[in-house]
């Protein structure tokens, strides 16, 4: 009986704390997707970035090279292509036998938050190996809800 009621109450405690990051994520922050998962350590994600810079991936050499002296981050990028949406790197830190970032302790902001919601929005993609998912924080079944409520009321 306590065991069950225990249960009971972890359950809603965890419900109200998911709901509470909802509501965090999507009105205060402005989100559209909360992430999910953990890192599995492969290092994919070091592999064939793309870079943003303000609002633009990065395009050609020249303004990598400028950004290089900004911000030590860029540094350990090279650039190994480009295409249609720019120029696409990998990290140098990256240890490929083990999947392992050889400045971990000391890697950049970006690298601690990826992936961010931003990059997915951008059409950034996460490979079904990569532990991290983003989950919609409203669901398309609540929002045609909404749309046939507003339908039916008019």
């Amino acid at each position: 009986m306590i065991k069950k009621l225990v249960n009971t109450i972890l359950n809603k405690i965890f419900y109200l704390q998911f709901e509470f990051s909802k509501f965090f994520a999507s009105k205060i922050l402005g989100r559209k997707y909360i992430r999910t998962g953990k890192c599995k350590g492969c290092g994919r994600c070091c592999q064939r970035i793309y870079v943003r810079h303000s609002k633009n991936i990065i395009k050609n050499e020249e303004e990598f090279e400028r950004l290089k002296s900004q911000h030590f981050f860029y540094g350990y990028l090279k650039v190994i292509d480009k295409d249609e949406s720019g120029l696409v790197f990998e990290c140098t830190k990256l240890n490929k036998d083990t999947g392992k970032c050889t400045a971990y302790k000391h890697r950049a902001l970006i690298c601690r938050q990826y992936p961010m919601e931003e990059i997915f929005m951008m059409g950034g993609i996460i490979t079904e190996e990569c532990g991290f998912k983003f989950v919609p924080i409203i669901s398309f079944e609540e929002i045609l809800n909404k749309v046939k409520k507003n339908v039916v009321s008019k």
